[in-house]
C-alpha cells in the first residue's frame, strides 16, 4: 500500500480536490437526513427537535397529489430518456461519417456550445420564442395563415417542450463521450468489413455500434438511475399554475413545501424517498445489464 501511494502520489494529489468536494458537499450533508424523522425546528436545532418517526413519509403517501406528482415526474423522465438518450449517439455516428475535418469541428462546436448556457437563460429563450405575442415560432405559424398558440399554457405540450429544449442544450456535450469511444474502434475492422463487401450501414451495425456498446450501456444505466431526478431549475422556470397538471414534479413540489412553506422535514423526507427509488432503478438496470450483456457499473 505504501509503495502504491509513493508510486502514484501525484495522481492521488490530483484526485484530492474531487474527494474533498464529495466529502464536504455529498457525504457530510447526509447527517441532515435525520430531520426526516423529526419535527425539525430551526430554533431548537436537529437533536432538540421532537422525534416523529415516519410521520412525514405517511403524509406524502396520503397526499392527494402523490400519484399526480409521481406520474408527472416519471413521464417527464421517461420522455427525456426515450428521446434524449439516443440523440447524442445518432449525432456521434453521423459525425463519425463526416470526412471534412473543418465541417466536423464546426458542427461539434455549434452543438455543444448550448451546454454552457445557464438554465435560466435557456428557459427565458424558450418562453420568448414560444410567446403568443411576438415569439419567433408563433410569427412563423401566423405567416402560414394560422392562429398563434399559447404553448406555455398548454399542459399537453409542456413535456415535449422540455424534452426538445434538453436535447438542444445537451446533445453536443453528451456526444463527446461517444466520439471518444469511437476513436477506440480498431480501423482494421472497417478494412476487413470493406474487403467482405459490407456497406456503410453494415459497418455501422456490425462494427461501429458493437465498438461503442460499452459506453452506451454504462450511460444508459446512469440515465435510468436518474429518471426521477429531473432537473429542478428548468422545470421550475418554465412551469406556471396553468400547466401544473403536467409540469408539477416532485422536485418543484419539494421546493414549495420545503423552502417556501418552511416545512424542511417534509421536503427532506420526500427527497430521501426519491433517492431510494433512484437507487433501486440504477441497481435493477445494472443487474439486468450484467445478466444480459455482461457490461455493468459493478
Amino acid at each position: 500500500m505504501r509503495r502504491m501511494w509513493r508510486h502514484n502520489k501525484y495522481l492521488w494529489l490530483l484526485f484530492l480536490p474531487c474527494l474533498i468536494y464529495y466529502l464536504v458537499f455529498r457525504y457530510a450533508p447526509m447527517f441532515g437526513l435525520v430531520i426526516t424523522f423529526k419535527d425539525y425546528n430551526l430554533f431548537k436545532g436537529v437533536w432538540a427537535s421532537e422525534w416523529v418517526g415516519f410521520k412525514y413519509y405517511r403524509m406524502f403517501f396520503e397526499n392527494p397529489d402523490f400519484f399526480l406528482l409521481m406520474k408527472n415526474t416519471f413521464l417527464l423522465g421517461v420522455y427525456n430518456l426515450a428521446f434524449g438518450f439516443p440523440a447524442p449517439i445518432i449525432l456521434a455516428l453521423l459525425l463519425n461519417e463526416v470526412r471534412k475535418a473543418a465541417f466536423k469541428r464546426f458542427v461539434q462546436t455549434v452543438s455543444y456550445l448550448p451546454h454552457f448556457i445557464s438554465n435560466v437563460i435557456v428557459a427565458s429563450m424558450v418562453i420568448m420564442f414560444l410567446s403568443p405575442t411576438g415569439g419567433l415560432i408563433n410569427e412563423l405559424i401566423q405567416a402560414f395563415g394560422f392562429k398563434p398558440i399559447n404553448f406555455m399554457n398548454e399542459p399537453g405540450m409542456f413535456r415535449w417542450i422540455y424534452v426538445i429544449s434538453e436535447i438542444w442544450q445537451h446533445i453536443g456535450w453528451e456526444t463527446i463521450i461517444y466520439l471518444a469511444a469511437l476513436t477506440a474502434v480498431d480501423p482494421q475492422l472497417y478494412e476487413a468489413a470493406s474487403i467482405d463487401g459490407a456497406s456503410r450501414m453494415r459497418k455501422l451495425w456490425h462494427v461501429t455500434l458493437p465498438g461503442i456498446s460499452f459506453a452506451i450501456v454504462i450511460t444508459l444505466i446512469l440515465n435510468i438511475g436518474s429518471v426521477l431526478e429531473i432537473g429542478f431549475e428548468k422545470v421550475f422556470l418554465m412551469q406556471n399554475p396553468a400547466i401544473y397538471e403536467t409540469a408539477d414534479i416532485i422536485s418543484t413540489y419539494v421546493y414549495r413545501v420545503g423552502m417556501e412553506q418552511g416545512n424542511f422535514s417534509y421536503g427532506a423526507a420526500i427527497d430521501l424517498f426519491m433517492g431510494i427509488i433512484s437507487l433501486i432503478f440504477i441497481y435493477t438496470a445494472n443487474f439486468i445489464s450484467r445478466r444480459v450483456s455482461e457490461t455493468s457499473l459493478w
